[in-house]
């Protein structure tokens, strides 16, 4: 699937191929170009699924939104969609990354074909040759090989990239004017008055709620949450988007609570305290990549800016 007019689109239906097939693709560290085939994709083997968009381009992400702009160094890598990594291999990593899949693992397939069942002796043979840590509290895994699987881009191929996400089917002409749209206004805003919502802590203040999956709570207003950041809009080096002040004063359910998260370009495992997911928040990425990603990651809400709401919402 190396040429253009082969290349996979959005809405287009797949197979994972069989654990032999992909173990064939991948080098001694299982990996292709640099990108781990990771131990929790095993599941899917067989499994036939829709392509969410091709990563025409990325950026990274963790505690503190990323705003460098990377492309795949081949271009042959897309999203499935609402498949997301499990951290079930990597000491129970809550990250919840979209899985990136290179084409040479999938095959494209019609509705009338049956799904594969995949040979169970292929898939622990395929799992013996992949590596999910490095070192102590350093694991091997798509996101701490991201920047090693990725460049930087120029500006000019910043733009050639949100072209192709218009001509690769990802967005409309009219979607990605209003996602450059959003990263020019945040960025002259940002340029002139600073960070926004930015508040005035040297040492940014706690508070637990122990919120459990769930829970049902509200956001707290601007105001409230500005007096829990410090200049750079952080509150313990958590960062409060601009896109986060969509929710405030709105009610929303825990999702799950954030314990420990895999850092980008690391490995490094990353203990997280008094924070958690809101149900159907995730990242506004026009915010501060321009064009926008597509990697839809979860936003990280420390409980000092929601408050516990009871009853229904």
């Amino acid at each position: 699937m190396s040429q253009q007019d082969e290349s996979l689109r959005r809405g287009d239906l797949v197979e994972v191929k069989t654990p032999s097939e992909i173990l064939e693709t991948l080098d001694a560290d299982g990996t292709l170009d640099l990108l781990p085939f990771m131990p929790e994709m095993l599941e899917y083997c067989g499994r036939r699924l829709k392509v969410a968009q091709r990563a025409v381009k990325t950026c990274t992400s963790g505690t503190r939104a990323g705003s460098t702009m990377l492309g795949f160094r081949s271009d042959d890598v897309v999203l499935l969609e609402g498949l997301r990594c499990s951290g079930a291999d990597h000491d129970g990593c809550q990250k919840a990354c979209m899985i990136f899949w290179r084409e040479a693992w999938l095959r494209k397939v019609k509705d009338a074909n049956p799904e594969s069942k995949p040979d169970l002796a292929g898939v622990e043979q395929l799992r013996t040759c992949l590596k999910t840590s490095i070192g102590p509290n350093k694991y091997f895994c798509q996101a701490s090989e991201l920047l090693r699987a990725t460049r930087p881009l120029s500006r000019l191929e910043r733009f050639s990239k949100c072209l192709r996400e218009i001509s690769d089917g990802n967005c409309s002409v009219s979607q990605m004017f209003e996602r450059i749209g959003i990263w020019v206004f945040w960025k002259v805003r940002r340029v002139l008055l600073g960070a926004y919502g930015r508040g005035n802590n040297k040492s940014t203040p706690v508070e637990s709620l122990s919120l459990q999956a769930g829970d049902c709570v509200e956001v707290k207003s601007m105001e409230l949450i500005r007096q829990t950041l410090n200049e750079d809009a952080q509150n313990r080096g958590l960062w409060f988007s601009p896109d986060m002040r969509l929710l405030c004063g709105r009610q929303q359910r825990v999702e799950k609570r954030i314990d420990k998260i895999i850092v980008d370009g690391t490995g490094e495992m990353r203990q997280l305290r008094n924070t958690v997911f809101l149900e159907g928040s995730h990242c506004g990425c026009s915010h501060v990549a321009f064009g926008g990603c597509p990697r839809d990651e979860y936003v990280y809400w420390r409980e000092i800016w929601l408050r516990r709401v009871n009853g229904p919402r």
